[in-house]
């Protein structure tokens, strides 16, 4: 057995079945390999695109996702998306080909350990045939255990060479110690104390809560202490509809109301949330309020550089068991958060008072939003994209669909799309919608192609002002040339059209419905290019780039 054919039958023993990517010299024989176990390879238009589909997959499916490139310019592809699966924290094993050991004058030599490093990667290095299947174990093992990035990489004379490695594999799955981690009981009473003597108590729940499914445990935790639920931008509208005392977004997407509320907190209690400084807006939510943390990692300063009070290392679920076996019989607590004015309050405040701005053949952004909410059933999952049309959606979605956001992961436009597709094949062909700028989606515009390819059923919501929107709105901010901005764009309905999709370019709200109906009833790959006024600013623009009170 050759090399390349060990190093395949690892990966697959690892669980592989979808590999996204592209096919070269160094890495076409272990894609051979692969597909002969059974694999499926999906072939992207750029390298970079297969690791955002993969990294969609990895997030669908909760497994590390795979992708696969040659040598040289096939990593150097892979920048961005890497840099973003790692800010994303999304488990990943790539398996590239390399230059032969010692051949530095090869035309796609590159120091792939030190490339790895600068887009923060892991990195495994395949330099011997006995060690061949020790590197996929170590990558597969690290991705699980550090939920990152990493690359397995495997020069072209070692994998040509025969294997002589052990015969049997041992995956890393069996090294890994899945039990619940248990808290400390004195950390439990110390947050029960604290709990305890606070009067208005915040629940703030993150990723890790809702990938925890300890929704249930959140919201009794919040009847107990009469207090609000909080998310990050992760879990957007997460418990929405189970609770009259949902304050949202807690950051600078959180609604006025909500700002104004949680820095009444005297207690916040996160669950499975990094409290980095986005979602406490620095620390100007939470003044006053003492800090319960729950989270099975490291303990970690928050965004404002300071430890919390109480820090309660385990499983969520085991976690909030013993916290509410702690709380349940303790004093009747007084209002709190619970009361119907403040009830009233958090439904208001999404309630949107504003006129829609007027413009000949382009619509407002906010009344787009607020119709697609209602024309996309609550099952079909969304992923938001980046850059200023997406804050309209960010704010303005109400309802309580999974939502995957791709907002402040490296800041990169371009990568929701690709990430749709392969979350959409996760899980098991789901259609799913993404909204999107018109500078992102034209920046992977073939990959469009790919969707198309393998029918994936994703509805592209195309928010197309004809200009950087981001930056139109900084620069007239900054006393530049907003105009400098602008990129005329095609009829994007009829170039998905001829990619063999479906598309339309739409410029009223009847169009728009009529579109979106047709997704639902027949779901196809789709694009919507919604023209839109380029006039609104969003709120987080108006509250960061013209200090307006909103």
């Amino acid at each position: 057995m050759k090399v390349y054919e060990a190093l395949a039958e690892a990966f697959v023993a690892e669980g592989t079945t979808t590999v996204f990517g592209m096919m070269g010299d160094a890495n076409m024989h272990w894609m051979n390999a692969m597909a002969e176990r059974g694999a499926e390879l999906l072939e992207a238009r750029h390298e970079g695109s297969g690791l955002a589909m993969a990294d969609g997959w990895a997030r669908g499916t909760n497994t590390p996702g795979v992708a696969s490139t040659t040598s040289g310019p096939g990593v150097t592809q892979l920048a961005t998306s890497l840099v973003c699966a790692s800010r994303a924290r999304t488990p990943l094993v790539l398996f590239c080909g390399e230059a032969s050991r010692g051949d530095l004058t090869a035309t796609q030599y590159l120091d792939q350990q030190k490339f790895a490093e600068g887009v923060e990667c892991g990195f495994v290095h395949v330099l011997t045939p006995a060690k061949a299947q020790d590197a996929v174990r170590r990558a597969f093992w690290l991705a699980r255990t550090t939920s990152r990035p990493v690359m397995v990489s495997a020069p072209n004379d070692v994998q040509l060479a025969e294997y002589d490695g052990a015969p049997v594999y041992v995956p890393s799955t069996q090294l890994i110690d899945v039990a619940p981690r248990v808290p400390d009981p004195s950390r439990i009473r110390q947050a029960a104390t604290i709990i305890e003597d606070s009067k208005r108590v915040v629940v703030l729940v993150g990723r890790g809560a809702r990938a925890a499914d300890v929704g249930d445990q959140v919201l009794e935790l919040t009847e107990l202490t009469h207090g609000m639920v909080a998310t990050t931008l992760q879990v957007k509208n997460w418990l929405r509809d189970r609770t009259p005392y949902y304050a949202g977004i807690s950051g600078l997407y959180g609604t006025q109301t909500a700002h104004e509320l949680l820095q009444e907190a005297d207690c916040v209690i996160a669950v499975g949330a990094s409290l980095n400084q986005f979602t406490t807006e620095h620390g100007y939510l939470y003044p006053a309020a003492r800090i319960i943390q729950l989270d099975h990692a490291e303990q970690v300063v928050t965004g404002t550089g300071q430890p919390v009070d109480c820090y309660v290392r385990g499983d969520a679920r085991a976690s909030l068991d013993q916290l509410l076996d702690t709380l349940r019989g303790g004093e009747p607590r007084t209002e709190g958060y619970h009361t119907s004015d403040i009830a009233n309050r958090l439904t208001e405040a999404d309630i949107l008072r504003e006129p829609f701005h007027q413009e000949e053949g382009r619509l407002d952004p906010r009344e787009v939003v607020l119709e697609l909410d209602q024309l996309l059933p609550e099952n079909l999952p969304m992923v938001l994209g980046s850059g200023h049309q997406v804050d309209f959606g960010t704010m303005l979605f109400t309802k309580p669909r999974e939502i995957v956001t791709n907002y402040g992961m490296f800041g990169a436009i371009g990568q929701a799309p690709l990430i749709t597709m392969g979350w959409s094949l996760g899980r098991g062909k789901q259609p799913t919608v993404v909204i999107e700028g018109d500078a992102s989606f034209i920046m992977h515009l073939a990959e469009f192609d790919t969707a198309v390819r393998y029918g994936w059923p994703v509805l592209v919501i195309v928010m197309n002002d004809e200009a950087l929107g981001a930056e139109f709105h900084k620069s007239a901010a900054h006393g530049l040339r907003p105009e400098l901005t602008a990129i005329p764009s095609p009829d994007l309905g009829a170039v998905a059209t001829a990619m063999g999709g479906r598309g339309i370019t739409v410029r009223s709200i009847t169009d728009l419905a009529q579109a979106v109906g047709a997704f639902v009833s027949d779901p196809a790959p789709t694009v919507v290019d919604v023209r839109i006024s380029r006039e609104v600013l969003s709120v987080p623009y108006r509250r960061l780039h013209f200090a307006e009170d909103v």
